[in-house]
């Protein structure tokens, strides 16, 4: 496997999506996207369909998915899904696996942060929104997918992580035994430890990926104008929301990393890789711990067993 050193595009973090697949060519590709009803999902969606994907859209309600991938040029079909809630996905999956019979892109886009503390109870333990929704629902949304990807000619996973997996508990990474956060609850803590997890899974995904015709790659898209931290109550973000704005990329730029890794031929068959402005990017802290990965795996495992099929 090539470097992470290796992987330079030319792009950088004011590249859009639509420059950084410019003269890519998708037709004959079904790409799933979450998260399509509006920000980064629905961006990724417009460009990659514009470039000839047919794309599978999917958000939180049918009205939503619908009204968004009638939106756009090219082929999008809607479908609906709660990523908080575990029944949801599986019955998702069972409808797309009816129509489509390979994904050559996943990318799983939707996600939440830092809302007033919520609290999921689908999962054999309460967990809080952002670590169930951001992290297992995805988990579980791959393990279903899994078929799908593996049954194209090659296949790519595209998690959408955060450099804001630095935010995490510092001395423990994930809270195994707080994941309610029934103690000491911070919104972009919570956000960060969420994310952490995506990294984590990352590392396992890959690992277990290796041999087989499908790879999976973090990103991280960076600070976004976008609606993601809507209803937060956490002063940090809303002075983030309300000052940032020097530092924040418009739509089409956030995008562009995620559009970049799902379809540059380069990147074909690369791995268990981290990016960020359109370029790699090496993982630090925690984020770099495999012990930590697998435990992790471990634990979503039990957590979402009841919703998980063998892959």
């Amino acid at each position: 496997m090539a470097q992470p050193s290796s992987f330079k595009f030319g792009f950088n973090r004011r590249s859009t999506a639509e420059q950084v697949t410019e003269g890519v060519d998708l037709s004959g590709k079904t790409i799933l996207i979450t998260g399509v009803g509006s920000g980064l999902g629905y961006e990724s969606m417009r460009v990659l369909a514009k470039r000839g994907a047919h794309i599978v859209g999917i958000d939180r309600t049918m009205d939503a998915a619908k009204k968004a991938c009638g939106e756009v040029s090219g082929t999008a079909t809607p479908f609906a899904c709660d990523m908080s809630d575990p029944e949801a996905i599986v019955a998702c999956v069972k409808v797309i696996r009816e129509q489509f019979s390979s994904l050559d892109v996943v990318i799983n886009n939707a996600g939440i942060m830092a809302p007033p503390l919520t609290l999921v109870h689908k999962y054999k333990e309460p967990l809080e929104i952002q670590f169930a929704v951001n992290f297992l629902g995805n988990f579980v949304l791959i393990n279903h997918l899994m078929p799908l990807l593996k049954a194209a000619d090659s296949a790519r996973i595209v998690l959408i992580a955060s450099g804001a997996y630095v935010a995490a508990p510092k001395k423990e990474g994930i809270l195994f035994d707080n994941l309610d956060w029934h103690t000491g609850y911070d919104g972009l803590t919570a956000y960060g430890h969420s994310k952490l997890a995506v990294m984590l899974m990352n590392k396992v995904l890959a690992e277990r990926l290796e041999g087989t015709t499908v790879s999976s790659n973090a990103i991280h898209p960076g600070l976004i104008r976008t609606q993601l931290a809507l209803d937060t109550k956490t002063l940090k973000v809303k002075l983030i929301s309300k000052f940032g704005g020097l530092f924040m990329r418009s739509i089409p730029q956030g995008a562009a990393t995620q559009c970049l890794v799902a379809t540059h031929a380069r990147l074909e068959g690369v791995n268990g890789e981290h990016f960020a402005d359109c370029n790699s990017k090496e993982a630090i802290g925690h984020a770099t711990d495999m012990a930590l990965a697998k435990k992790l795996w471990e634990k979503a495992t039990f957590l979402a067993e009841n919703y998980l099929v063998a892959s």
